[in-house]
């Protein structure tokens, strides 16, 4: 005889909540969390952290990243472009290889390429939209420079010969303009990556975030411009470890900021 089955029970499989989470349970805050000034320092120190890890192969994705530029550099017509078309990609690609870090598993070269493998539409539009964004920035510039703009962009030497007061205030709008830019892009490719955000939505999220720890993220810039200059001292030999740490410590700061518990 066939067991009764009562058709109007609740169904016996478990419901598990799928709220974005990280290894440690923390909660996911899209919006992103205002946190202390110190928390500029903290996140170098974890970058750190993470660097000595598994220094390394750290070095090896540095070094890599390198020949990539500098291949695409040599590209005619796209050397311009190429940058801001792989820089969220392969930076994408680097806060996955700091997750696995941070779960406990081992950092790979290919983790270098696996957010294009990922999200890499997504994370291509994040590019397109950055340059666009940098155009845009550099409109100052180009109405100083007229003519030599195009030249300028394309890296000649000649371009940059010619620097008059007005070339040198521009250049600083150009800067300041660009800095809602920097702060656009910070987290973005771990916003599309990690969490499937869009591109819009992420660059969005990303300058929000930013806004709200502006004081963190003064302090965060004077050290490492410090840590640069140290860095520089051998040859600039010590940028092959301080590259690793600032990627990293972009990692650190997205965890602090859009975590919370």
């Amino acid at each position: 005889m066939m067991a009764d089955v009562n058709p109007y029970r609740p169904p016996a499989s478990h419901v598990e909540d799928v709220s974005p989470r990280v290894s440690d349970g923390r909660n996911f805050v899209a919006a992103g969390r205002a946190v202390a000034a110190g928390q500029g320092w903290v996140w170098i120190a974890r970058g750190w952290d993470l660097f000595k890890r598994q220094g390394g192969t750290w070095v090896l994705l540095v070094l890599l990243a390198g020949v990539i530029f500098i291949a695409a550099s040599l590209v005619p017509l796209i050397n311009w472009v190429a940058p801001s078309l792989l820089i969220p990609g392969l930076s994408a690609g680097v806060m996955l290889g700091c997750k696995a870090l941070d779960d406990g598993d081992r950092l790979t070269v290919s983790h270098l390429f696996a957010g294009f493998q990922a999200r890499g539409s997504a994370l291509v539009m994040v590019g397109l939209a950055g340059f666009v964004m940098y155009l845009i920035a550099m409109i100052p510039v180009a109405i100083v420079m007229g003519g030599k703009f195009v030249a300028m962009m394309s890296g000649d030497p000649a371009a940059f010969a010619d620097f008059g007061p007005g070339f040198l205030l521009a250049v600083l709008v150009t800067l300041a303009i660009s800095v809602p830019v920097y702060m656009s892009l910070w987290f973005a490719p771990a916003l599309v990556t990690l969490h499937d955000v869009a591109p819009l939505a992420a660059l969005r999220q990303s300058f929000g975030a930013c806004l709200k720890n502006i004081v963190p993220f003064l302090l965060y810039g004077v050290i490492f411009m410090a840590l640069g200059i140290v860095a520089m001292i051998p040859l600039g030999l010590g940028l092959l470890v301080l590259m690793p740490v600032f990627f990293a410590s972009v990692y650190a700061s997205y965890r602090d900021i859009f975590f919370e518990g």
